[in-house]
């Protein structure tokens, strides 16, 4: 294998382009075990997500993992995709289409937006030499994860920039980091929480769950879990609700090792158990419904509240393409590309400063 990659022919004629590189988790290309298997070998051999010995954790991962977990995971896509397929890819797609429009209302035209997976596909890789060949230069990277974790955001970043070492002409690149405490996603999630509560039907306790990662990257100086509580006391606070009306949980547990803690699964038991009427549930953490949303929590959760006694269960969807959220998530962008890129008011605001440094204005 060649250690560059081959480079778009170059042209005299085209202006060079800044592009903003939405990144998500992933998802296969069907709900089926062979499908499941490659993206699941991808993801899991990922050492920012499984952080134990390679050789051991290969050999239970193609010995055992690899054999068995296809099948089961088949099941759960199963039950929830759709005809246009997975419901993660459709709604990652859409944000990069309405984000484009978005940019463009704001005045910041011309750009190239696109979407990528880190694991499956579309891959980093594939559209990162898409976006090469359309002349882009510059380059935002923004992965849809609100709170930084190393399994996660780094990981995406970590993906981007092994294909950027194999770049002969390389582009200028920016990262966003996070943006767990955003007002505009704040403010985005809050409206998402009030539309469920409009006609009064607000529940005697709301879940907010985070997908969860294992205790010791927190206890090694993964900012994740601080990110998380964050997110959720602004959110509350937005709401405008008490301590006990609410509860930070974390789902999504894998292998015997101890995670961050109270898990969701356990909250909803237990919430079941002391006969709660009403209890919603909202994921901060996924801008974009997807398995661990739709099947993890509006199937299996509400399964564990109702089966230990719980009253009304309601799953709060994701932000997906709500227009507060597409402008907030413009704003994002656009933040990240000051310098880069002028609109039209910041060119006069501009000139505005120059005539007064030069004193042509008193």
């Amino acid at each position: 294998m060649p250690r560059y990659l081959t480079e778009p022919e170059f042209r005299h004629d085209y202006a060079p382009k800044i592009g903003v590189l939405l990144i998500n988790l992933g998802t296969p290309d069907a709900p089926t075990a062979k499908a499941l298997r490659p993206y699941l070998k991808e993801f899991l051999s990922d050492p920012r997500v499984v952080e134990i010995p390679r050789l051991p954790w290969w050999l239970i991962l193609n010995g055992i993992i690899l054999n068995t977990r296809p099948k089961q995971s088949a099941k759960k896509y199963a039950s929830i995709w759709t005809q246009e397929g997975s419901p993660l890819l459709t709604h990652t797609r859409a944000m990069a289409k309405l984000l484009h429009g978005q940019l463009g209302e704001m005045g910041l035209r011309g750009l190239a937006v696109d979407y990528a997976m880190r694991y499956g596909n579309p891959s980093i890789e594939s559209v990162i030499g898409k976006m090469r060949a359309q002349g882009v230069e510059r380059l935002l990277l923004l992965p849809l994860y609100p709170q930084y974790a190393a399994s996660s955001s780094a990981s995406a970043i970590d993906e981007a920039f092994r294909v950027l070492t194999r770049l002969r002409n390389m582009p200028e690149v920016r990262t966003v980091r996070h943006f767990h405490d955003d007002p505009g996603y704040i403010a985005a999630l809050a409206a998402q929480v009030s539309k469920q509560w409009q006609y009064g039907q607000q529940p005697d306790k709301l879940v907010m769950s985070f997908h969860g990662v294992p205790r010791y990257t927190r206890d090694k100086g993964d900012p994740y879990h601080c990110e998380c509580q964050k997110t959720g006391r602004l959110l509350a606070e937005a709401l405008g609700l008490r301590q006990d009306q609410y509860v930070i949980s974390f789902q999504s547990r894998f292998g015997r090792t101890e995670w961050l803690k109270p898990y969701t699964s356990e909250v909803l038991a237990e919430l079941g158990k002391a006969k709660t009427a009403k209890v919603d549930v909202i994921c901060p953490g996924f801008v974009g419904d997807c398995l661990e949303t739709l099947e993890e929590i509006a199937m299996e959760g509400k399964q564990t509240f109702l089966s230990h006694g719980g009253g009304q269960f309601r799953y709060i969807p994701c932000l997906n393409e709500d227009s507060q959220w597409i402008i907030s998530l413009a704003t994002i962008a656009k933040n990240n590309l000051a310098g880069w890129i002028e609109t039209p008011a910041e060119d006069s605001q501009q000139r505005s400063a120059r005539a007064h440094a030069l004193g042509a204005v008193k």
